[in-house]
């Protein structure tokens, strides 16, 4: 499955746009590298994500196509949360 729409359908992020505007940006890290929207993700995988207020890594624990939104947890494991430091410019 690409990394934009695991994004989308395990509800990590809200839109599959926002999602490949997130990659190209790069504030996702797949594996440790940046992660391109149509990079494929596997069961095992990291993903970083560098979201506005924080930085939350998780780790992939299926890929499905269709998932409501009560199993799209089930798609992945949250192995951390951090603060994301404020830049002061």
């Amino acid at each position: 499955m690409r990394l934009d729409v695991f994004l989308k359908q395990s509800r990590l992020i809200k839109r599959r746009t926002i999602a490949q505007e997130a990659c190209d940006r790069g504030l996702v890290l797949l594996n440790g590298r940046p992660g391109k929207p149509a990079s494929q993700v596997k069961a095992g995988d990291i993903i970083v994500l560098n979201l506005r207020t924080r930085q939350l890594t998780v780790e992939v624990v299926s890929v499905e196509a269709h998932r409501d939104a009560q199993q799209a947890a089930g798609m992945y494991r949250s192995v951390a949360s951090e603060p994301r430091p404020v830049s002061d410019n």
